[in-house]
């Protein structure tokens, strides 16, 4: 079993910008893929990026235009999402997520509970 413990979220004005973290629980999370998702109030849940642990693979939603960038420190089990030139569409509750990367995207196993970004107008 896998932990995830999301980090960073809050308010932020259109235009700035965040660094949300994920903390994994065991070191064993090398075996698998982590990243991102985003769900919006009456909205679907969105893939935002995705890295694999070994050979550092990226994968990105194609609203984030260059805007994120996902990266991770293996030694501390930890990835991070930094988040640039927020607007206001950008406002939901982030998922941190492991599991495995099919179709250019990530297939979550085990998610973590959320962290809130707001972006003010």
């Amino acid at each position: 079993q896998v932990q995830l413990a999301e980090s960073g979220g809050g308010l932020v004005q259109a235009g700035g910008s965040l660094r949300l973290s994920c903390a994994a629980s065991r070191r064993t999370i090398s075996t698998y893929a982590a990243g991102w998702f985003r769900q919006a109030p009456g909205k679907e849940r969105e893939f935002v990026a995705a890295i694999t642990w070994i050979a550092d693979g990226t994968y990105y939603g194609d609203f984030v235009d260059g805007r994120f960038a996902i990266s991770r420190d293996k030694s501390k089990n930890m990835v991070y999402l930094q988040m640039n030139n927020l607007g206001p569409e950008d406002t939901a509750v982030y998922y941190c997520a492991a599991g495995s990367i099919r179709a250019g995207m990530l297939v979550g196993t085990y998610w973590g509970q959320g962290t809130q970004v707001t972006v003010s107008s």
